[in-house]
């Protein structure tokens, strides 16, 4: 049965087009994978088929009765509201029903006998709706999404305007899937999520017996809980039976058959135009000319999609720094209170260091209080001599209406406008994508943005947190390979064991020295 049916969508930015006649169906159970570059417009589609955004063109169609969830990382989230409030707030309708019910208990002294029977009624209707939800296991069923995704860490009765980014889109997942909706839609739903619990997501969503539809540019979880895929290039989006392995197969064989007839066609079009050229003025050929010229006319002529520029990363490295990178002596990080036991840490130059553990734990807190950012509880850092720091922050939360041309020529001026745009480019940026602000950019292309900004600042040390988050696989792929060849000192956060195994020398586990109980 098909849950959703999407015909004929057109949409664009401005003169960016993002989709061009575009269908999709989703039918009951299917477990779908939505992938494609940064900026083809994934996410936007999703907001699409949610109604947050009307498309230019096109039908979108849920059939009646659906119920929808949607991984919102930009909601709201209520002051004052614990995390198990917001957790049990998925099971919002079955509390209204029991506070229905209790009126009703608490009015049936008032009523006549015949408004006692109908409410004897309803009262039962309700117990039984109530029961067969598994209402009176509600808190159970908190505790048990809570701890698979590390919230019982944080504390369930912790105020959820106090949480971290990551710690924030942990609650909103739990309580999505804690809703159990007909149908999940899911936009990259790992990143900030640790690898433990990345682990529970990934058995429960293969055990999911909805439907869901998933964003995410983590190969292998992806591989691992979806049977279908939809990819999305060059406005359109074709669908795909099986896993991304299988999918990377039929896509790369159905392309080099594509060049193949394209290059046939080419010599065939070449020939019939200078058959046509040659016999066109002779009085004898010039029929069979004719003919030639209607088959060229009538001829569906096949076209290569542009290829899409691929990100070259490559950072510019600046005068070697001192043989120390930072040493701490009795270092506390927290904020009101502290998140560590008092550290004693060194690095030095040529180090490249993982920083690992659950989320909340103190890892940007620690880059940051090494870095001079923010004051630590107690204790001191010392840091090296001649450093020049190049830092990626995890989140940018400021709207940026900068157009990526302005962002990256008021960082470095003595730029002309062809090297601002050459340097975007090397990054993957389309000239489209160039000529935009920055606020409707893509999470990847936003990145890219930044990126583009540190790529092109001469450094020794370079510090990162979490920077695969939002980045397409050719784009991870290279900055992998960046980060190989740089010969500088690096300190790195990520949860993606593919990603920073191959770049450190070391990894430094944080649970190791945390304050936070495990």
């Amino acid at each position: 049965m098909s849950i959703l049916n999407v015909e004929r969508l057109s949409h664009g930015f401005g003169d960016r087009a993002i989709f061009n006649d575009v269908s999709f169906r989703l039918l009951k159970g299917e477990h779908i994978g939505l992938i494609g570059a940064n900026g083809e417009g994934k996410s936007t589609f999703m907001n699409i088929i949610t109604g947050k955004l009307q498309p230019d063109d096109g039908k979108v169609e849920w059939s009646k009765r659906m119920r929808v969830g949607y991984l919102d990382q930009h909601a709201v989230l209520q002051r004052g509201l614990t995390i198990r409030d917001v957790l049990k707030g998925a099971f919002q309708y079955l509390l209204d029903m029991e506070q229905e019910m209790n009126d009703m208990y608490g009015r049936m002294g008032e009523v006549t006998p015949e408004e006692l029977e109908q409410m004897l009624e309803d009262v039962g209707t309700i117990q039984d709706t109530l029961t067969n939800q598994d209402f009176y296991m509600i808190d159970a069923k908190v505790e048990e999404t809570a701890r698979g995704l590390g919230l019982t860490d944080i504390g369930l009765d912790k105020d959820v305007t106090d949480l971290s980014g990551g710690q924030r889109t942990k609650v909103l997942l739990a309580k999505l899937l804690l809703e159990k909706p007909d149908i999940l839609l899911l936009d990259e739903p790992t990143n900030y999520l640790d690898e433990q619990h990345i682990t529970w997501l990934k058995r429960y969503l293969q055990e999911y017996e909805n439907a869901f539809i998933l964003i995410s540019h983590d190969i292998p979880f992806l591989n691992s809980v979806i049977n279908m895929i939809y990819h999305m290039e060059n406005q359109e989006l074709n669908r795909y039976v099986g896993d991304y392995d299988h999918f990377q197969q039929v896509y790369e064989m159905k392309k080099q058959q594509l060049e193949s007839a394209f290059k046939r066609q080419q010599q065939e079009i070449a020939d019939l135009k200078d058959f046509v050229a040659r016999n066109k003025a002779s009085v004898a050929t010039r029929n069979m000319a004719m003919s030639r010229q209607k088959k060229l006319d009538k001829m569906d002529v096949i076209e290569l999609a542009k290829e899409k520029p691929k990100p070259q990363f490559s950072f510019k490295e600046g005068r070697t720094s001192g043989k120390l990178i930072f040493e701490t002596n009795q270092l506390v990080i927290g904020y009101d209170e502290p998140l560590s036991r008092p550290l004693d840490l060194r690095m030095e130059r040529g180090q490249k260091i993982a920083l690992v553990g659950a989320n909340g734990i103190g890892k940007t807190t620690l880059l940051r209080s090494i870095l001079g950012e923010i004051t630590p509880i107690s204790g001191t850092v010392q840091r090296g001599e001649h450093q020049l720091v190049g830092y990626f922050e995890q989140e940018i939360k400021d709207a940026n209406y900068n157009t990526c041309i302005d962002e990256v020529w008021n960082e470095f001026p003595s730029m002309n406008q062809f090297e601002v745009r050459a340097a975007l480019a090397r990054c993957g940026l389309t000239t489209k994508h160039i000529e935009s602000k920055i606020a409707v950019l893509s999470g990847g292309e936003k990145a890219k943005v930044r990126l583009c900004k540190l790529i092109n600042r001469e450094t020794n040390l370079l510090v990162f947190d979490e920077p695969t988050n939002h980045l397409d696989v050719d784009a991870k792929e290279e900055l992998k390979r960046a980060l190989q060849a740089y010969k500088g000192s690096i300190l790195l956060i990520s949860h993606e064991p593919e990603f920073y195994r191959d770049v450190v020398t070391e990894t430094w586990n944080c649970e190791s020295w945390t304050t936070k109980v495990f």
